[in-house]
């Protein structure tokens, strides 16, 4: 050997793979970039809007936001009167 450790070859051979992977000139696609490829030869994909309709995420954003007030002052109505209820039959 040339006096160095096994370890440091090791992780000087492997980077030395990992700079000459960086620079290959042709890199091959993902396993899933091949499978979408193949699929959207077939069968491409519909237009897609770049964003969502504005006014509609507008509305459901109002919606679920009463929504999910009602729901939490619920449980926090329903916690009060458990504790309540609980101290209250504790009491005698």
């Amino acid at each position: 050997m040339d006096g160095m450790p096994e370890h440091e070859q090791d992780d000087q051979e492997r980077e030395f793979d990992l700079k000459w992977a960086d620079n290959a000139e042709h890199k091959e696609p993902s396993a899933r970039a091949r499978m979408l490829a193949a699929r959207w030869k077939e069968n491409p994909p519909g237009p897609v809007p770049f964003r969502a309709d504005p006014e509609h995420v507008a509305r459901q954003h109002r919606r679920s936001g009463w929504i999910s007030t009602v729901v939490v002052l619920g449980i926090v109505a329903a916690v009060i009167v458990l504790l309540g209820y609980i101290n209250f039959r504790g009491s005698y």
